[in-house]
């Protein structure tokens, strides 16, 4: 998808500190954090949104929450907790329609997110 921010970065044609890649995702920090470790992990497929998952995506969601863990690990929140969100939509909060997950810790998370 040529208009897909995402998937512009994932194909190397936009900039990102890229943490790692994987045959099925990326990972790469966010460029407005909201916390001190804020890491985008995205699957390499345009897949819509979390709506839009399919039983053919099973190896890519599962590639996405063991790159989650690995990142967790490098970033030194894997010990003391971390979010893992995804939104859905506009009114879930989701700005770019390429699932993603965002990666958050470095600090105390509350409830309700935000």
């Amino acid at each position: 998808m040529r208009g897909c921010v995402f998937c512009r970065i994932v194909a190397g044609e936009e900039p990102a500190e890229v943490l790692e890649a994987t045959e099925l995702a990326l990972a790469f920090r966010d460029i407005a954090p909201v916390a001190p470790v804020h890491v985008q992990l995205v699957p390499r497929e345009h897949i819509r949104s979390a709506a839009e998952v399919e039983e053919r995506h099973a190896a890519v969601l599962a590639e996405l929450f063991l790159l989650a863990q690995r990142v967790a690990r490098a970033e030194g929140v894997a010990g003391r907790g971390w979010r893992l969100v995804t939104n859905v939509g506009r009114e879930g909060g989701q700005h770019i329609e390429h699932l993603h997950l965002h990666l958050l810790g470095g600090r105390q998370m509350g409830w309700p997110p935000g």
